[in-house]
């Protein structure tokens, strides 16, 4: 008895604490379907929902609709999560099953990278960036992403690859399996989970990575989802309802990825804070 009351009073526990979390969501839904002059009232949901702030919103602009800017988000984080999980991956290979001069040396600094502040290098990267001329392109976005994808995901898939038995790897060379055909046939499919939660803080990272973008990007037609939201701000009569329905549609790519990998982004991330 005893033991289903504390059942029952865990659960209630954790619904409240799930409204709770819920709560800014379900206000931000309602606020998408608000007037202006309602904004300011005590209610969640407006008396009467204006659906209409969803289709003005998408197409605010003269010239784009949210899709063009939809699109040009997607593209970029196509070469962003490609770019930044094979390179990790391979990175992360190389450091954690083959054995080369200063291996421990070039770890630590890889390591040493993760403290250094980023509004220490973003100077000299768009002077570099610019002499190239990459700026106003998705190139300086999207290029980083194909040199190791990040200090941060290395380091997580080493750990993960230490974490898997080197018979493996003594079987394979056994069987005449070259260092590649190793990476490819044993470690890589070994470490799905890790890699989709690479891809999934890739895509969330960058997607939310409005400094980068506004910084790199100058081209309305080049615009990202983020940068477009700006442009509510940018007017002289700012719609709050359109704003906040583009934004609220703006977080549904994450989700939805979220969502649908969640079991491997749990397991990789779970199983990666087990090796040793």
């Amino acid at each position: 008895m005893n033991t289903m009351r504390f059942k029952w009073s865990n659960h209630l526990l954790l619904t409240l604490f799930s409204l709770l979390m819920l709560y800014p969501v379900i206000w931000w839904i309602g606020a998408s379907l608000k007037k202006t002059s309602e904004l300011g009232l005590p209610t969640i949901w407006p008396s009467t929902p204006m659906w209409s702030n969803y289709s003005s919103g998408w197409n605010f602009s003269d010239q784009y609709t949210f899709a063009h800017f939809f699109g040009n988000s997607l593209l970029m984080e196509l070469g962003n999560v490609t770019g930044g999980v094979l390179t990790a991956a391979i990175v992360a290979y190389g450091f954690g099953r083959l054995n080369f001069k200063l291996r421990g040396f070039w770890f630590s600094i890889l390591l040493l990278t993760m403290m250094l502040p980023g509004q220490v290098t973003v100077v000299p990267q768009y002077i570099l960036f610019n002499k190239l001329g990459w700026v106003d392109s998705y190139i300086p976005l999207v290029l980083p992403h194909f040199f190791g994808g990040g200090a941060f995901f290395i380091f997580l898939l080493v750990q993960f690859i230490r974490g898997i038995p080197r018979d493996l790897d003594e079987a394979a060379k056994i069987d005449g399996t070259s260092v590649y055909g190793i990476f490819f046939r044993i470690i890589l499919p070994l470490i799905k989970p890790a890699l989709v939660t690479v891809a999934i803080f890739t895509f969330i990272w960058s997607w939310d990575d409005f400094f980068a973008q506004v910084l790199y990007i100058s081209s309305v037609s080049k615009f990202t989802v983020g940068l477009a939201l700006r442009m509510f701000i940018d007017q002289f009569d700012i719609k709050w309802g359109q704003l906040l329905a583009m934004s609220l549609l703006s977080i549904m790519p994450s989700a939805i990825i979220f969502l649908f990998a969640q079991k491997y982004f749990v397991e990789g991330i779970a199983t990666t804070g087990l090796k040793g």
